[in-house]
């Protein structure tokens, strides 16, 4: 058995914030028992007990259910010198997560059972739990939709075709009314390529720098609103991926405040840290679509993480080679490690500017995204799974190394704040802090 000794215990989902000792049997919680708050701090080191139980002083660490990340690209099949399922579940778990949902932009695409079948064997292979969605069209080409029933049954948690917008309103009609039936959400890639000049490249203060066209919030806001209005007629779940724009955000606003809505949007942690002035220093590896706009943008995006209206902290984990991200801007791809950084960034951010608590935070990296897809993780209760994460919230570390296969993130070298220890996954330790 383990067991966790003193440590703060955080459980968004029942909103329970003590102090105690964790024993993990197996693959479950065993039991919480509340104490009282220890003074000082832990060796932070499993130590042997007389009865041959492994028991670590977690004074000073926060537990909190495995974080759950809905929007991850692993690039398997198709892309595999970028990332593999092996290697993205290993950064995964050195991020807090014991829960992914793949994103379906692979080659082929995740548009059929056997490429689901293919995806979710390999995640199995993991220490962690890899799950995926599949996608809305055959193809990616948002022309005919896949058979979602089939795909479902299969062991899809729900539909995307992330990276490309669903362009024929009529098609996502459909889409939304069978994954209404299928009680499934369908997530959004919100970026009307029409409007586009250069994706990646916020047109304003960076595309004026780089002398491009770049991409005007007004691709994000249009498409926002009328998927707002067809989820909301045909009663879909569905998610706002990696909002940008404060106009997107007050869609996301307005359309939540309609009873009987199904409505959830997500922010990921590149936009809520970084504005157009840091993509004007760091190139390519700030380049991500949506692009990362203004500082008014950022500002609403946290406003809108503290009052709810943005209910999930998403990564957007996107790697890419590092020849590929040495193109000149126009040329590099778009996108960013996420999973790594996720929880220390939005830790920091949300924290010391937005003013938001732990349970806050935390709520939004693990109950959240896992109620949207109806997953029984993210809680931290007797007779769960015993999925957490052990982390020092103050702790400050710079980020030298990263165990994803690639190294695309603006935040290599930088300090960052909120340390994690340990990762446990079904009562196995997946990752120790180094």
């Amino acid at each position: 058995m383990l067991k966790i000794k003193n440590v703060r215990m955080i459980n968004p989902a029942t909103k329970t914030d003590i102090y105690g000792d964790i024993t993990i049997d197996g693959d479950k919680v065993l039991s919480i028992k509340e104490t009282v708050k220890p003074e000082g701090k832990g060796e932070k080191i499993w130590k042997e007990d007389a009865e041959g139980n492994m028991v670590l002083d977690g004074a000073g660490l926060v537990a909190a259910p495995g974080l759950v990340d809905v929007h991850t690209h692993f690039r398997d099949p198709g892309f595999t010198y970028k990332e593999d399922i092996a290697s993205g579940a290993k950064a995964a778990a050195a991020g807090g997560y014991t829960t992914v949902i793949m994103m379906c932009n692979t080659k082929p695409a995740i548009d059929s059972t056997e490429t689901l079948a293919y995806c979710l064997e390999k995640g199995r292979e993991t220490e962690i739990h890899v799950l995926s969605c599949g996608a809305v069209t055959t193809g990616l080409k948002g022309e005919k939709l896949t058979p979602m029933e089939d795909m479902k049954e299969a062991g899809a948690v729900g539909f995307t075709d992330d990276g490309i917008p669903i362009l024929d309103e009529e098609l996502l009609r459909e889409a939304f009314i069978k994954a209404a039936e299928l009680s499934v959400p369908v997530s959004l890639h919100e970026e009307d390529p029409a409007l586009i000049g250069n994706n990646g490249i916020n047109r304003g203060a960076a595309s004026a720098h780089f002398g491009i066209s770049g991409s005007p919030r007004e691709a994000e806001i249009t498409m926002i609103d009328r998927d707002l209005k067809v989820a909301l007629e045909t009663g879909a779940i569905v998610n706002i991926q990696h909002i940008s724009t404060k106009e997107g955000v007050e869609l996301v606003r307005k359309a939540k405040a309609i009873p009987g809505n199904h409505v959830h949007a997500e922010a990921t942690p590149h936009h809520i840290a970084l504005t157009e002035q840091d993509v004007i220093k760091k190139g390519t590896l700030a380049k991500v679509n949506p692009p990362i706009r203004a500082e008014e943008d950022r500002q609403a995006i946290l406003a809108g993480l503290k009052d709810g209206t943005i209910d999930i902290i998403a990564t957007d984990h996107a790697p890419h080679a590092p020849e590929e991200k040495a193109k000149e801007l126009t040329q590099a791809p778009s996108g960013m490690l996420g999973l790594e950084t996720a929880l220390p960034l939005a830790l920091k951010v949300l924290r010391e500017e937005a003013g938001m608590s732990l349970m806050e935070i935390l709520e939004k990296l693990t109950c959240n995204p896992a109620d949207m897809y109806h997953l029984s993780c993210g809680r931290l209760e007797e007779g769960k799974v015993a999925d957490l994460v052990l982390f020092d919230p103050d702790e400050e570390w710079v980020l030298t190394k990263v165990h994803s296969k690639s190294e695309n993130t603006p935040f290599m070298g930088e300090r960052l704040k909120g340390k994690i220890y340990y990762t446990i996954c079904e009562g196995k330790i997946v990752y120790a802090g180094e």
